[in-house]
């Protein structure tokens, strides 16, 4: 497994503003670190500004003001094959065009941190093999991904971005439209892939998967940080009665574990 250790964290963001045209705020100020093997959560609501965070992160949008760094390296500054080098993507929607088998989809996951022309060659092949075995879904390799499920799409898409190979994955509402089993066993893949060496950075409407899953936590409101810190900290039942605009509780469910009831 691919390590990165720089000092300060995998990620760190300062300042960061973005807008659309002249006057729309899409975000406004954010700070932010992910170390190594952490995992941020950011919760907002509808137009808060998540995928335009996460866009900015990946080097899609430039920033108006602040800086994206990776390993201290400037985001904006790397070449797109130096940047797949290290963020790997899994979008929140991927309806694929074309009936592409399992494998090859996983395949292009390597493609993306080379040239557009290079053909994919053993070495490949064997990481989007290993990828899907992590996964568990190795026996859906020769399946066309058009004939997968919601939830198994999904894993497919996280089997593209560990075949990436890259310190830091990237998720945008990963379990959004999933049935309540194919959510658990998304969440357990970002669990494992933490405890695999991957710091990630998956956004979510759900604070209660923030709470189990994240260690850190950035609240949008407006394009602007609510709050950020640990997730114990920033998830308290007033930040997200705030973030939500409704009375929330935070409730003990065992010894160890607590959920957000809204009152």
């Amino acid at each position: 497994m691919h390590r990165m250790t720089a000092d300060g964290g995998v990620l760190e963001v300062r300042g960061l503003s973005v807008r659309y045209g002249r006057s729309v705020r899409a975000l406004e100020d954010v700070t932010l670190s992910v170390a190594a093997e952490g995992v941020l959560a950011v919760l907002g609501g509808n137009g808060a500004g998540k995928t335009t965070l996460l866009r900015t992160l990946l080097g899609v949008l430039p920033p108006l003001a602040g800086r994206v760094r990776i390993d201290g390296d400037d985001v904006a500054s790397l070449a797109p094959s130096d940047r797949a080098r290290r963020i790997a993507y899994v979008p929140q929607h991927h309806a694929p065009p074309f009936s592409f088998a399992v494998e090859d989809v996983v395949v292009m996951g390597r493609v993306a941190r080379g040239s557009a022309f290079a053909r994919p060659g053993p070495a490949d092949r064997g990481a989007a093999r290993d990828a899907l075995a992590r996964l568990g879904i190795a026996s859906l390799a020769s399946r066309a991904v058009t004939e997968l499920s919601g939830g198994e799409r999904q894993l497919v898409l996280i089997a593209r971005a560990l075949a990436q190979n890259t310190p830091l994955v990237v998720l945008d509402e990963p379990t959004a439209s999933l049935d309540y089993g194919n959510r658990a066993r998304v969440l357990r893949e970002l669990d494992r892939l933490r405890a695999g060496g991957l710091s990630i950075v998956f956004s979510t409407h759900e604070p209660d998967h923030a709470l189990v899953h994240a260690d850190r936590a950035l609240l949008l409101a407006g394009g602007a940080p609510l709050a950020c810190g640990d997730a114990a900290t920033a998830l308290t039942a007033e930040n997200v009665s705030r973030l939500y605009g409704l009375d929330v509780a935070l409730v003990s469910v065992d010894a160890t574990r607590k959920v957000f009831v809204a009152a």
